[in-house]
Formats: C-alpha cells, structure tokens, sequence
C-alpha cells in the first residue's frame, strides 16, 4: 500500500471511530462521547501547577486548547498506525481496540454518565476497527480514493449530527420561558461612585457576557429548568428534594457579590461582580435539621465536580442561586442553579449546574480539587490590581491610576501605591457597597517624563494588609502585590 493511502486509512478510520461514539453518546448521554470523556479525565488527572500553567497561558480558551491538542495527536496516531499497517492490517486493528479501551475506561470512570453510557465507547472501538479494516482492503483498488472520499463524507455527516442530538436539549427555550426573577428583597442599589469606570477601572457590575468562567467542564451541561432537583440529604433529620419552582415560589432574595478564581495571577483578570437572586442555604438547611457532629456541604455538580464548604460559614453566608443580574442564570454560569458563596474562592464553594447537596464533615468527603494538593479551606485573601495605566503602556502628561481591590468577605478599609519604591500614599475610595464586594480607588498623579513603576496594596477592615501575605501556599490565589511600569511621555 502506498504510503499516502496508509495514512488516509489510519486518519479516516480513526475519524470514523470518533463520530460513532459522538453520535451514540449524543443518543444515550452526550458526557459519554470518548473523546469528551477522555479529554474530562485528562483534566481530572491533571496535577495543579499544569492546571495553573494552562489558565495563565490559555485562559479561558484552556478547554480548546486542550480538545486542539488531543485532536492532533489522535490524529498523529491515525497515521502512524496507518503507515504500520502497509502490509497488514494487524497494526491499526489492535490501535484501534487499544484507543477503544481508554475510551471506554475514560466513560466508566464518570460519576456524571448513567449506564448505557458504555454504549458510545463500543460503538467508536467497533466502528474504528471495522473502518480500518475495510479501507485497508480497498486500498488497493483503482477507485479507492472514491471510497476514502464516501467515508469521509459518512464519518463528517455522523459527527454533525451526534453534536446537532447532543444539543437537542432546549437549555434556551426553559430560559426564556422563565423571564425575569424578581426577588422579594432587592440588593441596595449601587451608588453612583461605586467605580471609577470612567478612569479606567470596571464597571461596578459585570454584564453575564463579561463575567469570568474557569470550571473543569468540557462542556456545558444543558438541563431544562422543568427537569432539575436539588438533593439535599446526609446528616439531616429531613432529606429532601427542591425543585427550580419550589425555589422560585419562596421568598427569594438578592444580593451584590464579588467572586473571583484562586488561579487568578496577580493583577488578573478572574474577578467579577453581579446581582444574584436566589434563597439562602441556611433557611434550606435548618428545615432539612442538620445533626450534631457536621461541619461540611459537599456540594455535586451535574458534571461531576465536588466541593466542600464549611458548614458553618455557609449557613451564614451561602446562596442557591437561580438568577444573575435579573435574569435566569446563563447556561454557561450554572443554570438553573447554582451555589453563590462569597468570601471562598469557587473550587470550594461556587458548584455550578448543582444538583446535590450532602450535609457531611470534612473526614467523610473531599472535593474535586482537595485529593490534588490543594487546600480544604479557601478564604479570599486581600488583594488588589492596578486597571490603569496599563502594563508597558505609554502616557502623556498628568494622569490617573486606578484599579480593584477586594477582601471578601472583611471588606476593603484602604488602598495605597507607591511610585518608583517611593513611600506609600493612600488613594480615593469607590463607594462602600458591601463587605462581599470589592471596591475600586483611584489616584491622579502628576509625572515627570521617563519610565516609572507603580505599585498598590489593600489593607481589609480588620487591618490585615495584602503584603503580610506573601507566602507561596497552595492555591496560591495572587500572593503579592501588583504593579506595572508605563512611560511618561
């Protein structure tokens, strides 16, 4: 067999194999498609400093970035097993099964898949060694390129619809049919002076298009609010099970809150504010009657993520969120439901998609992120970034600097900068919205021209200040301070 020909059968065989198991997974539960499931277990296996690695460099885009990776290696195994197998076809066979098998090992390890899951990584092996096979045999025929071009053609065709059933799931019509969410007791409405949006900072409430995204889904869970059930059980005396119009039905409440990502670098940009609307954990809590002895939530995604939560800072501060902004929670932000605790960065509080909530302690069960090195407990530490001027940024003449800080759930006292190593001078404040908020300064300064380096700090109510914090824990959620340098014209 031609070496071209070799390659194409391996690439086409290993194309086909992907579409049937997307297609069947589309069918019985889209989680279970092999090459989702394997690119999932790959996140699940991920040690923190690559995990940190691929936000910092990726961002959000770290989920694309990790799905373009697989897809070229998948496809430089295609090939080669394709040119091994130019005088026999037992080569791609047994890299077919092989890649089969992990596929499969990849699905019957998720918690989040139901049993016929198993279906879609049998259906791609089955379909892999029988493409690889057959095209292998008709390789050597005059008119094979007519059979590549037929197979192609069949294996783009099933993977479009496996992802056409795969979003079947009318996520946007339940939405809709929700409309606004009014709560019974609104947020304090937002002074005036609460940002400095005009000076560079952002706006004191983030827009749903804008607000940050990190989680470890590939992608998205799609659940209709008519079909969603919150658990709640464990050490209660009354288990239970909510759904989305028991919650809306009570008296929902709404409250201004900053959350922000423990990845987030210094001076980054995984921090944002908005109205959530929903009921209080504790209310839910002390109907279910939690027992003597506990002192976790262990909250469940419907992807399969875990987080534990301190049972007592959660009673006081934690939400079941249903709207964001006065809308229904973005599909991307956890609808229908998701946990709004502020003052915890998210991998112990924020479960998006949720759906289980189990009243626990801490020697019982550990989160998604905990096994891996992290801490259990994550409060926000005090931190602040300079918006304005930017990094390596050039400027003309008198200017502002300006910036965030954020110390939920204490609140932020003051903010200070320094320019050039210079002693500490105490900046102009936003508006004191909230302790669960963070709080945006500004400083106008009058420069001489050349290069200059600024710096800020934050110094939260209880009089702790972000520079007693510059140890490398782990997570490190932005150890430091930060600064830029820019140029005076």
């Amino acid at each position: 067999m031609k070496p071209t020909k070799a390659a194409a059968t391996g690439l086409l065989a290993l194309l086909a194999a992907l579409a049937a198991g997307h297609l069947v997974a589309a069918l019985v539960d889209p989680q279970a498609s092999p090459y989702l499931a394997v690119g999932n277990a790959a996140i699940d296996l991920t040690p923190s400093w690559l995990k940190d690695f691929a936000v910092n460099t990726f961002g959000t885009a770290d989920k694309l970035a990790l799905l373009t990776g697989m897809a070229i290696v998948l496809a430089g195994i295609g090939v080669a097993a394709g040119l091994a197998s130019r005088t026999s076809p037992t080569p791609g066979t047994v890299v077919a099964i092989v890649l089969g098998g992990i596929g499969l090992g990849a699905v019957i390890t998720r918690s989040d898949v139901g049993q016929l899951a198993i279906l879609a990584p049998i259906a791609s092996a089955a379909a892999g060694v029988y493409v690889f096979r057959y095209l292998h045999r008709e390789a050597e025929e005059s008119d094979s390129r007519r059979t590549f071009l037929i197979t192609a053609g069949l294996a783009v065709a099933a993977g479009t619809a496996g992802q056409l059933f795969g979003n079947r799931t009318d996520v946007e019509g339940s939405r809709q049919a929700i409309g606004e969410i009014t709560p019974k007791t609104k947020a304090p409405e937002i002074p005036l002076n609460a940002d400095f949006a005009k000076d560079g900072t952002p706006t004191f409430i983030t827009s749903a298009d804008d607000f940050y995204r990190i989680d470890t889904a590939l992608s998205v869970p799609r659940i209709r609010a008519e079909e969603w059930t919150l658990r709640i059980h464990g050490m209660v005396d009354r288990p239970t099970v909510l759904t989305f119009d028991e919650i809306r039905k009570r008296d929902l409440v709404e409250e201004t809150v900053t959350l922000t990502c423990v990845s987030n670098e210094i001076g980054g940009p995984y921090i944002s504010t908005a109205n959530f609307i929903g009921i209080k954990i504790g209310d839910v809590l002390r109907e279910a009657g939690v027992k003597a002895g506990a002192d976790q939530l262990f909250s469940t995604s419907d992807d399969g993520f875990t987080a534990g939560s301190p049972l007592d800072y959660v009673l006081e501060k934690g939400l079941i969120a249903i709207g964001m902004n006065g809308q229904p929670l973005p599909a991307e932000h956890g609808f229908p439901a998701r946990l709004v605790v502020p003052g915890l960065y998210g991998y112990v509080s924020a479960t998006k998609w949720v759906t289980d909530l189990n009243v626990t302690t801490f020697d019982q069960e550990q989160g998604y992120w905990i096994p891996r090195g992290w801490a259990t407990k994550a409060p926000i530490k005090t931190s602040s970034r300079i918006d304005r001027p930017k990094s390596l940024g050039k400027i003309k003449g008198r200017t502002t600097v300006a910036g965030t800080a954020w110390a939920q759930p204490k609140g932020v006292a003051k903010v200070e900068i320094r320019i050039d190593g210079g002693p500490w001078q105490e900046t102009e404040l936003g508006a004191d919205v909230s302790d669960s908020t963070w709080r945006m300064w500004k400083l106008d300064l009058d420069l001489r021209p050349g290069s200059h380096t600024v710096e800020c700090r934050a110094t939260d109510k209880s009089g702790f200040t972000q520079d007693q914090a510059r140890l490398d824990p782990v997570p490190d959620g932005a150890t430091g301070w930060h600064s830029v340098t820019f140029t005076v014209e």
